[in-house]
């Protein structure tokens, strides 16, 4: 028999997201990462394209309510909001990812030093290059939508993010896969205002979200889910007054949950451009699932975790 000569196309180049530890094609992977400040007022939800970030934080803000900083890069969306304005934790939440952030404005202080970071900043309030807008179905101050691929799109040179957490190569197989307990369900409280909840659903193999005893829902009326939740306990620094700084340099206790188990944590950070350390309860390095993570930070002293079995 003759050998074939017939042309073999190569298979297309893959790549780990660094944001996710997903196998992607490699396009996916060489973009810079955005940060963008993201509104939890009842006003602002359902938010858009959050459900598509790789990482959320989740941040104590003044009267008891929160925000988020979400991190796309493996999937970066054409919109992204209601976008809000900055605040005193923000850069060392950032800092690490590099690449791009975006957001309304806020006090001078705090622009100033989100703008003292080496993070490409895009802020509504200054902006003349028409990436934001005022949507008409929303009120204001809800209603800042940012043109996100086209932002990043404009920065296509800057550095894709070093990975910040490290990756199993599945759900079995991170940390608190193979030693973590069970847990259905884990609560956490902020205020009396915020308390997020999060729900294991064997079916789908994601933590499903609530807020305030309701589901947690997206634009198309599904129910926001994650792959990894962080609980982290944090200090709170009053040196701004009525907006509290969630202190990220330093250290606390954490707990790291996949596949309906929850490990037991110690989180650290060395400093503003250090990424987030997490170890178990052995000095050993956690290994998230790959998949999307949530964080959430968790005041001392008024805020609360309690853990379902």
């Amino acid at each position: 028999m003759e050998p074939s000569t017939a042309a073999v196309d190569a298979p297309a180049p893959l790549a780990i997201a660094p944001l996710r530890g997903t196998i992607v094609p490699a396009g996916k992977a060489a973009n810079p990462s955005l940060a963008v400040k993201i509104d939890n007022h009842e006003a602002a939800r359902p938010q858009i394209s959050l459900d598509r970030a790789d990482i959320v934080f989740e941040e104590l803000v003044e009267g008891g309510l929160t925000r988020y900083v979400g991190v796309w890069q493996s999937d970066i969306p054409d919109a992204i909001g209601p976008v809000r304005s900055i605040r005193p934790m923000d850069p060392d939440i950032i800092t690490p990812f590099g690449g791009i952030v975006a957001y309304s404005g806020g006090q001078q202080i705090f622009v100033d030093m989100m703008k003292a970071t080496p993070v490409i900043n895009s802020v509504f309030d200054y902006d003349t290059t028409g990436l934001f807008s005022r949507v008409a179905d929303r009120e204001a101050p809800h209603n800042v939508v940012l043109k996100a691929a086209e932002l990043v799109g404009r920065n296509a040179s800057v550095a894709p993010p070093v990975q910040q957490f490290a990756y199993a190569g599945s759900i079995a197989a991170s940390t608190a896969g193979i030693d973590g307990k069970p847990i259905t369900q884990i609560n956490g409280r902020f205020s009396a205002a915020r308390y997020p909840a999060w729900s294991w659903d064997t079916a789908s193999q994601n933590y499903l979200r609530s807020q305030e005893g309701a589901p947690d829902l997206d634009t198309t009326g599904a129910r926001r889910g994650a792959t990894n939740v962080l609980v982290l306990r944090v200090d709170i620094d009053g040196t701004y007054g009525e907006v509290p700084k969630t202190v990220m340099i330093g250290s606390g206790e954490g707990w790291a949950s996949a596949g309906g188990k929850t490990v037991h944590a110690t989180w650290s950070k060395a400093g503003q451009a250090d990424p987030i350390r997490l170890i178990d309860d052995n000095g050993v390095t956690i290994r998230l699932a790959p998949g999307n993570t949530w964080i959430e930070l968790i005041p001392n002293g008024t805020g609360s975790v309690e853990l379902v079995p």
